[in-house]
């Protein structure tokens, strides 16, 4: 497979224009409190307004929500959905594979919630069929390459979604996103993506003081997510072309789009979100593989992002097994630094703020932390039901293509820039979704230095 960034946007060029206008503006800050040190310095803080954190939903009229992406983190967003509040139900569920929807489907009775035979859909227009069968939400838990053309179906059905992250594998895909999450707003639909840090608690009351001042001036970032190998499935001589690589979807860049962009966009969305949701002006990167056994991808990124103010966030993710891990977003301003979780440090490394955490036995736990990935659909449904819209598509769209880039820096050995991104026409996978062989995809790995430049 060649990874290409081409310029100039063809018959694409309606998604480029259309999309041009989203992507740019970030609303100011407008409310916060102060912060103060161990040593009871108080530092003043500008007010800065941040999502709300509910125990649960309003009551409201019953929403019945269907499923698209039968696996795992479908499932699992299935039960975070029907736990968001009360008269909320999966009546629709659909999936390439006979196997995924009936797991999925029996897990959810354990949760009373019955799907009709005749509301479970196999193929890969099942998901056009859950959308039609009268839902008011979709949840899109698809493996990330089919995640344009789902949203995009949706939002023509006038259907509320949930869209699990990352939303797209390649600029194409994710600038469809852009449009079909513009196109929401004009038809007041909420949408809610699954980058789940904007939905924690701790994170969201760390980053209010932080857009409030409390490091000072933005300098640079430090992000790393280095952990142990995901899954892999191997070949089994039944599978033809299309059913191995959907079967072992982390494993391939075009149904995955590289870990970088399939996991590490948490991260990469984090420290977007604390340092303003800013486009970077260029990706420098570099990456490789060294013990990924199945696909076409790279087993570690190291990415640098270049801003226009000049400030650098420097952000490297791994899967190896026997390695040592970690999970750090870091952000350095004038005045200190955050771990972007629940702690801000000044600039000598003393502690100037942390988030009280309640322990489990102390009486008052008001400041618990509720489950991000329930506290998503809360967030859902509360705007549908107070018929007051939410839509974070631009930041979603964003923190995808920061990954995308990083990604193509790693993959060409080039710098990538915004304005590359924006122009690129690259659109991974085959052009039609049939099982069968997969034409010119194969488990070749990108070498850096031999590819077009970008």
């Amino acid at each position: 497979m060649k990874y290409n960034l081409k310029n100039g946007f063809s018959r694409r060029s309606f998604i480029r224009s259309s999309a041009a206008g989203i992507i740019g503006s970030v609303a100011a800050p407008m409310f916060l409190n102060g912060c103060s040190g161990n040593d009871g310095n108080e530092r003043k803080l500008k007010n800065v307004d941040v999502t709300e954190i509910l125990p649960t939903s309003p009551d409201g009229a019953p929403l019945k929500a269907g499923l698209v992406g039968c696996g795992g983190r479908g499932t699992g967003a299935a039960c975070d959905f029907i736990s968001a509040g009360n008269g909320l139900q999966i009546t629709a569920l659909g999936d390439v594979f006979q196997d995924k929807l009936d797991a999925c489907r029996k897990t959810l009775e354990k949760k009373e919630q019955q799907i009709a035979d005749e509301n479970c859909f196999i193929g890969f227009d099942a998901y056009q069929k859950v959308i039609d069968s009268g839902v008011d939400i979709v949840l899109l838990c698809t493996p990330p390459v089919f995640r344009p053309s789902h949203f995009e179906y949706a939002v023509l059905n006038n259907k509320h979604c949930f869209i699990e992250k990352p939303c797209a594998v390649d600029p194409v895909g994710a600038k469809q996103i852009m449009v079909s999450g513009k196109r929401a707003t004009q038809q007041k639909l909420s949408v809610i993506s699954g980058t789940i840090r904007r939905s924690q608690k701790d994170c969201i009351e760390t980053y209010r003081r932080v857009a409030g001042g409390a490091i000072g001036e933005i300098v640079s970032a430090h992000v790393s997510r280095m952990s142990g190998a995901l899954w892999h499935i191997n070949r089994r001589p039944e599978w033809n072309d299309m059913e191995y690589m959907l079967r072992n979807w982390v494993n391939f860049c075009w149904t995955s789009g590289d870990h970088i962009v399939e996991q590490f966009v948490h991260e990469i969305d984090q420290m977007s979100w604390f340092t303003g949701d800013k486009n970077p002006v260029r990706a420098e990167a570099t990456g490789g593989r060294q013990r990924r056994v199945t696909g076409d991808m790279y087993d570690n990124f190291s990415v640098e992002y270049l801003y226009g103010d000049g400030h650098r966030a420097h952000c490297t993710t791994r899967q190896i097994d026997g390695c040592d891990n970690q999970t750090v977003v870091t952000v350095y301003g004038t005045k200190g630094y955050t771990n972007c979780y629940d702690t801000i440090y000044n600039l000598d490394g003393t502690v100037l703020w942390k988030y009280p955490h309640p322990k489990s036995g102390d009486s008052d736990q008001s400041m618990a932390v509720p489950n991000p990935f329930v506290q998503e659909h809360i967030r859902l449904v509360t705007a549908i039901r107070s018929k007051q819209p939410v839509n974070d598509v631009e930041n979603h769209v964003r923190s995808t293509l920061m990954a995308i880039m990083g990604r193509e820096a790693a993959y060409s050995g080039k710098f990538v820039t915004w304005d590359n991104i924006m122009a690129s026409t690259m659109k991974l996978g085959p052009e039609t979704y049939i099982f069968g062989s997969v034409p010119g995809i194969k488990e070749e790995i990108p070498l850096a230095g031999k590819e077009t430049k970008v």
